[in-house]
């Protein structure tokens, strides 16, 4: 029993240790990702200010300005410019997928432009990473001269793969870690200081492991190797009643053999080197197994 209360402790303590890993871990990866995010998106923001750069050339003007661009959604961008322009929707294809190349998480985007007055639709398409996928209309027709602005809305599931796949990937990895680092606890067990030394104190007997001796008022009495471990597992939890099964099994599993009447044979021969104190004895605990008692 007391075995099996430090295995417990010892376990909820290194599980305990790698939740904690896991979690800083976790905390870890999403700055991370996040300090690459805010540059992926800044550098972003430059092509897109680009493109409105190249419209605006295009259209004949070379001296208004490219208003700020704007995040107006998760993913969705605007392009607002000084002046009315006219632009023509093959030279927009172009220029968006020349210039949108440069950026490896916008592979797939809908842009959309609009009339700043009611914000209607005044030109759309859709690029897709598979070409056969695009949706692209109307090329060949200028548009008149107007105040437009150009919204290009990203499709979000290259940033989100991305951190999902760096998690997901980080806590397989520490749980096969964990795994492994769980099963080696077992032999390296904070055991009680009588089982590093095999000495145990019952009652005014002493026990001795190692050299197979029970010291019973100044009198010393040799066990058998089998006797030993009996004692032993008893030793271990005093007052606790352990099943046979348990017994028969850390005994003499390890031999390959199973026999239910030597246990009771050794409990006998053990009564009769126990009775000289009467203070110690092993009973029988009906439908259950044995315990060694101890009185005070």
């Amino acid at each position: 029993m007391l075995v099996k209360r430090n295995l417990l402790l010892v376990k909820r303590k290194y599980l305990g240790l790698l939740l904690l890993i896991v979690f800083v871990s976790i905390i870890c990866v999403a700055f991370s990702m996040t300090g690459n995010d805010d540059f992926d998106f800044a550098r972003r923001e430059i092509l897109l200010r680009r493109i409105g750069h190249e419209i605006l050339l295009q259209s004949g003007d070379s001296t208004s300005r490219v208003l700020p661009v704007k995040k107006i959604a998760e993913n969705e961008y605007q392009i607002s410019f000084e002046n009315a322009f006219t632009f023509l929707p093959d030279s927009l294809v172009n220029t968006t997928e020349r210039l949108l190349a440069k950026d490896p998480l916008a592979s797939d985007y809908v842009v959309n432009v609009l009339n700043c007055a009611n914000a209607s639709v005044a030109y759309g398409y859709a690029i897709s990473k598979d070409k056969k996928d695009d949706i692209v209309a109307c090329i060949g027709r200028r548009q008149p001269i107007a105040c437009y602005m150009i919204n290009i809305k990203f499709k979000p599931t290259g940033i989100i793969t991305a951190q999902n796949g760096y998690i997901l990937g980080s806590l397989t990895v520490l749980a096969f870690v964990g795994f492994i680092f769980l099963k080696r606890v077992k032999p390296r067990l904070i055991l009680p200081e009588s089982q590093h030394t095999g000495l145990f104190t019952l009652g005014s007997t002493s026990f001795d492991a190692e050299t197979r001796k029970l010291t019973i008022h100044g009198k010393i009495i040799d066990l058998t190797r089998t006797e030993t471990r009996v004692l032993r597992i008893f030793a271990l939890s005093p007052n606790e009643a352990i099943e046979r099964s348990r017994l028969q099994k850390e005994i003499w599993e390890d031999e390959g053999i199973i026999v239910g009447r030597s246990l009771d044979m050794f409990i006998s021969k053990l009564r009769k080197k126990l009775e000289i104190d009467p203070n110690i004895k092993i009973v029988v605990i009906r439908g259950k197994g044995y315990k060694l008692e101890i009185s005070s």
